[in-house]
């Protein structure tokens, strides 16, 4: 082959890989370590960090009528943060109920600590051994936090889930946990005829089938659980009375015109819960300062 054929081949060459680059996703950005939270975020096989700086703060004070859940998270949260040993935590219960503003309460509570959150979706699970990785010789504490979790069957994600929690040969870090929340105990969906597997030993003991061993399994493996449950009116309409003293809004109407449209908006969304009364404090404080500018 002479020199000009070789030459015309590496120029071709060359074009054909300009080309490839083109269509490639480009490098992933290196992570910002100096964000408290971030969420992972994937593109065409591609995972980074993205860090978010512009976070929804909330302090434990502001989450009412759940203290035994509030202490629980607290207590493990120190635990970790101060090095000591600490679990997993699976937070459960009735929608809108604060189960992932205590994570954040956490944030706020700890930051300055160390702490940091790691804000992870459940199609994205499967990337959880390289996040481990990311952050594994990282000084900071790592909240890994997966919301509203539940799996279908067969999602990939869900083995993912299982083997970091407590199924690998390779030990988790040290500086990572991972903190969940979901309406579902056991993450899965229970169908009855599942319950027709269940078998009788010869002393009366009854034994699980195995398709309620397998999803049994996953929730067991979080070392914590914190449930949550819907508040009666009165819890509900303390809620309402915190969040609106926080947006400055005067109560002296209370008895008489705020607590019966607070009352008329959770039958509204037929829900008494911490998120409609967030809303409701949101709606009523926004409408009473249009009024005052009006005027």
């Amino acid at each position: 082959m002479n020199p000009d054929d070789i030459e015309r081949l590496v120029a071709r060459a060359e074009h054909l890989m300009s080309l490839f680059e083109a269509i490639l996703p480009p490098a992933p950005p290196m992570p910002d370590w100096s964000a408290l939270a971030q969420r992972w975020r994937t593109n065409q096989g591609r995972g980074w960090l993205e860090p978010l700086h512009v976070l929804q703060l909330i302090h434990l004070s502001d989450l009412k009528d759940i203290d035994d859940q509030k202490k629980r998270v607290d207590d493990n949260t120190r635990q970790f943060v101060c090095g000591q040993r600490a679990n997993n935590v699976l937070l459960t219960g009735a929608r809108g109920t604060g189960k992932s503003s205590i994570v954040r309460a956490m944030l706020t509570e700890y930051s300055s600590e160390g702490l940091r959150v790691i804000e992870v979706d459940k199609t994205d699970l499967v990337d959880l051994p390289h996040i481990v990785d990311l952050v594994r010789k990282r000084s900071e504490r790592f909240i890994i936090f997966c919301d509203d979790l539940s799996f279908e069957d067969g999602e990939p994600g869900y083995k993912a889930l299982k083997t970091v929690l407590d199924g690998s040969f390779a030990s988790v870090p040290d500086n990572v946990l991972i903190y969940a929340t979901s309406n579902r105990r056991h993450l899965m969906p229970e169908y009855f005829s599942e319950n027709l597997q269940m078998t009788h030993g010869d002393d009366g003991e009854l034994h699980p089938g195995e398709a309620v061993e397998e999803k049994v399994s996953l929730s067991d493996r979080f070392g914590l659980w914190v449930s949550f449950y819907s508040f009666n009116q009165e819890a509900y309409l303390q809620i309402v009375r915190h969040w609106l003293s926080v947006f400055g809004v005067d109560l002296k109407d209370w008895d008489d015109v705020i607590r019966r449209e607070a009352l008329q908006w959770s039958m509204m969304r037929a829900s008494r819960s911490g998120r409609v009364a967030w809303q409701f404090a949101r709606d009523y404080s926004g409408k009473a300062a249009g009024s005052l500018r009006i005027t």
